[in-house]
């Protein structure tokens, strides 16, 4: 049943007003700074919240205008969102890391009329395009440092703005922004989230109160969230999951949101807070499991030998235990001896000590690294959303995970599959339109309701979970007919730490070949570990022993190919290391970090010929553009090596 219909707060600023009520003491969000967590109670938030929302108002914030909200996760960025929204005013969040040309493009799209903005970086961004932005009447930042010698025409600091919303007759102001809130509706606009982009130019996905309300209230129950979680907030504001996680659950069970002290430190802060309900991307976890690889591998030889045999012992058995299934009493007991010399440590060290829930999304995370948490007792789970969707549409059950699916359709959500397989969902969630974009919106809704999500998938038979295969338009077939899933092949791939992202080609091809990132991070370190001296990454990705491991490593995924039926013909024949890391700055990557798998394969053409044509290697330049907005090129001689494949009915090596 869903938990939506008990609660008739139907708006962010109701909820706010209710929290602030009924458990006005309890902390709504924590900011670490100057290594200090600072702590804002939910009547404190209230405070701020409404000072600036009288502020905004001072200013000419009326109904219906947009408000961009840019920079890392800051309580006083959240606090902007639910100050626009009470005065009927729509938050608009924007990717922190875009490039001036990205950003201006939403402004613009949007016609956003005040930026709150995160510090100096982001002003200095949005007075660069400022000639472009006719609607940007102000500026608001948060960080005043290095803004002093600014022109303050346009410019204002979050305080600034709050004490303007605190003069004149306090009571009757407060009043009056009561009587603003109560007349939004859930039906209202709330929030116009830019999607990442994957094929051109992002869409504004319009979503509505009652969109984002139903599904966090929804999302609280299915994993019985309360007033006790402490969530770590440190993923894009203009992302949906963050925007579902930090902010609407939050208000609708009163839960604490901390924001770390930086991107650098968000680890130890979560260490710190022992958060309760963890979110994170596939990338993430990837990132946690290479780093404990490679530190590993620096270990004495005894710690060495001791870590290795007890994650063997965990992969074998540590699943089944956090299942509570049948386990021998000697194996529970060598469990135990692991849990006290490497998988607590381990927990720790990630941070996920208290974790009760954690969730990845985003992408298709690698079966093998999705294993290996649960297997150290994290309660991983998967669940499959979108933007569209207000992110829910499927999640894993407790007691029903299964690495390679995503489980059942979530509280209120139906789903069905059209004949080519793309997967259909409709729910409370869905979002009312693309914003002044009907025609795309008519494309991806049907008339009653149903959303087109794009992903090719199967119920799987034996526990009627969903499964996502690809996106529907990258799952094509080789000109053998061999079914072809690029992401299937990449995933595998990018289980090895020293694979960092991985871009498969073979649609309508003779076979399948792959383009590989190496992570530097893995890389180095093994270079350092066997006296590889090089001066670059393009050294480096070069360098003939760094294939060598490659290639090993491309040799196990097509053995594991070998053994899975459908996919036995897709081995990889041929692949290259790039000569630069794949970059979202460059339009190679989303600023969600997915792949945009169609621009690689325009910008790296000469690329993927040479990979078809016999070539063993070839050169080229390809332009770059720097943090500061500069372009700059990068030059390469790139190496091609050929790879065996195995029959089908080949014995399995080592899996991948």
């Amino acid at each position: 049943m869903s938990s939506a219909t008990t609660n008739f707060k139907d708006t962010f600023p109701k909820l706010l007003l209710l929290n602030a009520a009924e458990r006005g003491g309890r902390p709504a969000i924590r900011e670490k700074d100057l290594g200090i967590w600072q702590t804002w109670t939910w009547e404190q938030v209230l405070d701020e919240v409404r000072a600036f929302a009288l502020g905004l108002y001072r200013l000419g914030l009326k109904k219906g205008d947009t408000v961009a909200v840019i920079g890392n996760n800051r309580p006083r960025l959240y606090w902007s969102m639910c100050a626009a929204q009470s005065l009927g005013a729509v938050p608009v969040p924007v990717y922190q890391d875009s490039v001036a040309e990205e950003t201006a493009f939403v402004l613009e799209h949007a016609a956003v009329k005040i930026a709150v903005v995160e510090n100096q970086e982001q002003v200095d961004k949005l007075l660069s395009i400022s000639e472009r932005l006719p609607s940007l009447t102000h500026i608001i930042y948060d960080e005043e440092r290095g803004l002093k010698g600014y022109d303050h025409t346009r410019l204002k600091s979050f305080a600034e703005v709050q004490e303007m919303g605190r003069s004149g007759d306090l009571r009757a102001s407060a009043v009056w922004w009561e009587n603003q809130v109560a007349q939004t509706r859930g039906s209202d606009l709330a929030v116009i989230l830019y999607t990442s982009g994957t094929t051109g130019h992002p869409k504004g996905v319009m979503l509505t109160f009652d969109n984002v309300i139903v599904t966090a209230n929804n999302a609280n129950a299915y994993d019985n969230l309360g007033e006790k979680e402490e969530v770590m907030a440190y993923l894009p504001m203009a992302w949906v999951g963050d925007h579902i996680f930090s902010y609407a659950q939050s208000y609708c069970s009163g839960y604490c949101v901390n924001c770390p002290e930086s991107p650098d430190t968000v680890n130890e802060d979560r260490r710190e807070i022992g958060t309760t309900y963890a979110f994170a991307p596939p990338r993430i976890y990837e990132n946690l499991l290479t780093l404990s690889m490679v530190r590993m591998e620096d270990a004495s030889p005894l710690r060495y030998k001791v870590f290795h045999y007890f994650i063997r012992h965990a992969r074998k058995w540590g699943e089944k235990i956090l299942n509570r299934e049948r386990v021998p009493p000697h194996a529970r007991f060598i469990y135990w001896l692991g849990d006290l010399f490497v998988y607590a440590p381990l927990r720790n060290r990630y941070g996920f000590s208290r974790v009760r829930v954690a969730y990845t999304a985003g992408e298709a995370i690698g079966p093998e690294i999705f294993r290996y948490y649960r297997s150290l007792g994290v309660n991983l789970k998967q669940l499959y959303g979108q933007t569209e969707a207000s992110v829910y549409i499927t999640a894993q059950p407790d007691g029903e995970i299964h690495a390679e699916s995503v489980g059942k359709p979530n509280y209120e959500v139906e789903i069905k599959l059209a004949e080519n397989g793309e997967v259909l969902y409709r729910s409370p969630g869905v979002f009312a339109g693309y914003y002044k974009d009907p025609e795309r919106t008519a494309e991806a809704k049907t008339p009653d309701g149903w959303v087109r999500s794009g992903d090719a998938g199967f119920f799987d038979p034996k526990n009627g979970h969903l499964r996502i295969i690809d996106r529907a338009k990258d799952v094509g077939r080789l000109n053998d007919g061999t079914l072809f899933a690029p992401k299937y092949i990449e995933n595998k791939l990018k289980f090895y730490p020293n694979i960092r992202e991985a871009v498969a080609f073979g649609d309508k091809r003779d076979f399948v070949t792959v383009m590989l990132n190496i992570d530097l991070v893995a890389v180095g370190s093994w270079a350092e570990r066997n006296n590889v001296t090089y001066a670059s990454y393009q050294e480096l990705a070069a360098h003939p022993r760094v294939y060598e491991m490659l290639a090993a490593h491309v040799d196990e995924v097509n053995r594991s190919l070998a053994a899975d039926a459908p996919m036995a013909g897709a081995q990889v024949r041929r692949f290259l290391i790039l000569h630069k890391e794949l970059d979202a700055d460059d339009g190679e990557l989303t600023r969600t970090m997915k792949v945009r798998r169609g621009f690689i394969g325009e910008r790296y053409a000469p690329l993927v010929k040479a990979l078809y044509d016999g070539s063993q290697a070839v050169d080229i330049a390809t332009e770059v553009t720097f943090e500061d907005g500069r372009k700059g090129v990068i030059s390469g001689h790139v190496m091609i090596h050929d790879m065996p494949v195995y029959p089908a009915e080949a014995p399995v090596g080592k899996a991948a």
